[in-house]
């Protein structure tokens, strides 16, 4: 099952309590002071991990704490630190206070390591407090309470391509047919219910990655159809390649839809380099080929059944990657 977003309470460690003790030797007069300090609590640690995909072992598993440190003991030992809750998530989690909607920390890299809510500090023994005019000093110093936060992890995809188009447009079939990837495929509406990624190769010593979103029909914004659930895996994605069916009675008003929808969701959207590919060309005419959707606005047409323009479109990916690249 495929989880992009969910909620999750954490809780930071409760600092070990100093230790009042004193010495108590043979043939030791006042030995004085030698209580040891509490454990620190332990740290909530965030951990981007690119072996995982989705955030669906936090939707069962919702409520995570740090170890509390151990209180201090006599002979000066300090008690041992409480053990961290390391929670590994996917690349591309973004994490928020759910009471505020502050954005804390966004792991875009493989191998992050975030503390993200710091252990209690452990209290100091009385042996921290001898001075020269008070020899046995009787106090101690609590250990600091953990710190809680409510969470919410969302989970963006990254990738170098977003396949953008309405059900039935060819994406999964495109995906499939240049990738090693194997999404379901059939001929019925929204076929694709969750995203998938595929490395596309480019010669031998070159990729990049491509997602296949879950089609977009109008109103998505307002949560028709599958709705805005995935659209925020677009905001990931260095290119959009917009999918057209050029079998569709009206290609235009299509590509009309589509642009509006992600113009609705995130302004944003609009400034990302993007491509228009017509799809299905097999099943069209071929006098009906040259009409103005084709003359004026694709930038090219392919079709992923008979294999037409595949590797003319993944070489223009890959420059447009490259020009990106240059700019970055």
């Amino acid at each position: 099952m495929f989880v992009d977003l969910t909620r999750i309470y954490a809780r930071s460690g409760n600092g070990g309590n100093g230790c009042k003790s004193f010495r108590r030797e043979k043939h030791v007069p006042r030995g004085g002071p030698d209580g040891g300090d509490g454990g620190n609590g332990g740290d909530v640690v965030f951990i981007s991990d690119p072996r995982l995909s989705t955030l669906l072992d936090y939707r069962y598993r919702q409520h995570l704490s740090a170890g509390h440190g151990e209180h201090g003991s006599g002979k000066k030992k300090a008690g041992r630190r409480g053990e961290d809750a390391e929670i590994p998530v996917p690349v591309g989690t973004l994490i928020k206070d759910t009471e505020t909607g502050e954005i804390l920390v966004d792991l875009t890299e493989p191998g992050q390591r975030i503390v993200l809510i710091e252990g209690g500090r452990g209290g100091r023994g009385n042996a921290r407090f001898a001075t020269a005019t008070n020899r046995a000093p009787e106090y101690v110093q609590p250990g600091e309470a953990g710190r809680e936060r409510h969470l919410e992890l969302e989970l963006k995809l990254i990738a170098d391509v977003g396949l953008v188009g309405h059900p039935n447009a060819g994406k999964s079939t495109l995906l499939s047919r240049i990738s090693a990837a194997q999404p379901k495929i059939a001929d019925y509406p929204f076929t694709t219910l969750q995203p998938n990624l595929g490395i596309v190769k480019c010669g031998d010593y070159d990729s990049f990655v491509m997602a296949d979103i879950p089609g977009l029909i109008e109103g998505a914004h307002r949560g028709k159809g599958l709705g805005f659930q995935f659209l925020r895996h677009i905001e990931r994605t260095r290119v959009l390649l917009f999918m057209v069916d050029v079998t569709s009675p009206n290609p235009e008003y299509d590509l009309a839809v589509l642009k509006g929808e992600l113009d609705r969701f995130s302004p944003k959207l609009r400034e990302k380099p993007a491509m228009l590919i017509a799809t299905k060309l097999d099943l069209l005419p071929p006098e009906q080929r040259n009409g103005p959707f084709f003359q004026g606005q694709t930038d090219m047409g392919i079709s992923s059944v008979t294999g037409r323009g595949l590797d003319a479109l993944i070489q223009k990916l890959r420059d447009l990657i490259r020009q990106i690249d240059a700019l970055a």
